[in-house]
């Protein structure tokens, strides 16, 4: 974080004394006189606000106030604060048992003469209306919209909040003036617009959800890697897929085989608008292709999978590609590696809209004949890959990529408590492709959603001849919760 000294709220051509700098120093502002003084600032930084009293953002922006206001935990006390927070210009904190001694110390600090307690008899609890919002989800993005009475007399970086930053640190931030974007999740490429706002200065992330500087450096730099289709530049959220799932050549393996890559890309958008009417996020057409396929005999290499070439496999992405949408290869390995197969397609994994799903149910140890059980993966086996695709989307500067898992039955990754997903690099997606009634589906969506880390986005797909009825668009995203990110047609 940087060093630099808090802002008071006091004329800009007396800064220099209020905030006891050098006389050169001084020489220099006076020199300038007429020219915004900025907060100093060393690159991406976070306030990560642990403890949600607003403590560090109060410290961090205002060198002074004559007045602060306080809540109690309580959400409508923390929502009115808020707002009289801002028509004050005041710092927003919440005292709690836990946070009541830093409180404290940060209203001596401040100087401030006029403390307003909420709920408490001062005129302001009286005559001021909570900030309007119809959820929690909404609080942070409505107390965003404020409008500061009496920003602090320097310009601050543009912050970056979620619905998980405190309302303290939100307040805070806006009373003392600064632009405040709340984003869907704790990530500069969650829209285009962030991505511009963290590629043309320096900005404060606000909460402990942005995993530090070090972290949200990182992400920032990602953040210069261009946009997916839908915009933005990670693959969820702030979109949602559709996709056909199957191979080029057959038929029988998908809605893909049976029709040519425009054609196919056609039916896939076709899918997208059916459930764009029930989304407000961009819904995008997809195809996820079987690159390698299972088979039942050796072949030359002797693993039991026959790997498409890939100029076989580039007009399929094409095509995709033209409808605005992305493209997942998926591997079945049979007795051979996903590490080895991934590698073959590395040309295509070097598109932004090409990401990679391994297909644990066709991975056999070796020796194990085809469909003599259904196959699965260590997370070792996992990881390898994921760390190559991480490096190679790094290395080549591209958007996150969709790194798929496909799984309907437990034992199919048996370790996966052990899978890592701390690669910023890659979008980690559970797709639960089991088939059957709506109540086997339930069934398997439910126990594979068990103990599985939250940094997963769940996928669904919908069969056409095998599913008891083949759910509709409207079912598909009612009924199915979480609503799936990702959902395939086979």
């Amino acid at each position: 974080m940087s060093t630099s000294t808090p802002p008071v709220r006091i004329a800009a051509g007396a800064l220099c004394a209020a905030l006891a700098l050098t006389l050169p120093a001084c020489a220099q502002q006076e020199e300038g006189a007429g020219e915004p003084v900025r907060l100093e600032t060393n690159g991406p930084e976070v306030i990560s606000d642990a403890d949600g009293s607003g403590v560090e953002v109060s410290r961090r922006l205002f060198g002074s106030s004559e007045a602060v206001v306080v809540a109690s935990p309580s959400r409508q006390d923390q929502l009115r604060a808020a707002a009289i927070a801002s028509s004050l210009g005041a710092p927003m904190l919440v005292r709690s048992d836990a946070t009541a001694q830093a409180v404290d110390a940060e209203i001596a600090r401040l100087g401030a003469e006029r403390v307003v307690e909420v709920p408490g008899d001062d005129e302001a609890v009286a005559k001021t209306e909570p900030v309007a919002s119809p959820s929690p989800e909404g609080d942070v993005a409505a107390v965003a919209v404020l409008a500061p009475a009496r920003p602090v007399e320097l310009v601050l970086p543009p912050m970056l909040a979620t619905a998980q930053t405190s309302l303290a640190a939100a307040a805070t931030a806006r009373s003392a003036g600064a632009e405040v974007e709340v984003l869907d999740a704790p990530d500069p490429r969650s829209s285009a617009q962030s991505m511009r706002t963290v590629s043309e200065q320096d900005t404060i992330a606000l909460g402990a959800q942005w995993g530090g500087a070090q972290r949200y450096s990182t992400l920032v730099d990602l953040a210069d890697n261009g946009e997916l289709p839908g915009g933005g530049g990670l693959v969820f959220p702030g979109r949602r897929m559709v996709a056909l799932y199957g191979h080029p050549f057959a038929p029988e393996l998908g809605m893909m085989g049976e029709q040519d890559p425009q054609a196919a890309a056609q039916t896939a958008k076709d899918y997208a608008q059916r459930y764009q009417q029930l989304e407000e996020q961009p819904v995008i057409p997809a195809f996820e292709i079987i690159v390698t396929v299972a088979s039942n005999s050796p072949g030359d290499d002797g693993d039991y999978s026959n790997e498409a070439p890939v100029e076989a496999v580039v007009p399929w992405i094409d095509a995709i590609t033209a409808a605005g949408g992305y493209a997942v290869l998926d591997l079945q390995p049979g007795q051979g590696d996903f590490l080895a197969q991934a590698k073959l397609y590395e040309e295509l994994l070097k598109r932004p809209n090409v990401g990679l799903a391994l297909d644990a149910e066709w991975k056999l140890n070796p020796g194990e004949q085809p469909l003599s059980r259904v196959g699965s993966a260590r997370a070792e086996e996992i990881n390898v890959v994921a760390d190559w695709l991480a490096e190679l989307t790094r290395a080549n500067n591209l958007p996150q990529k969709a790194f798929v898992l496909h799984q309907f039955q437990v034992g199919m990754f048996p370790d996966r408590e052990n899978i890592r997903t701390d690669h910023p690099e890659l979008s980690y997606v559970l797709h639960a492709d089991g088939h059957g009634s709506a109540e086997q589906k339930f069934d398997t969506w439910n126990v594979l959603r068990e103990g599985l880390s939250p940094s997963f986005f769940m996928a669904w797909k919908n069969f056409i001849d095998e599913d008891q009825p083949t759910f509709t668009p409207e079912r598909t995203y009612t009924e199915v919760q979480p609503r799936p990110w990702f959902v395939s047609y086979q």
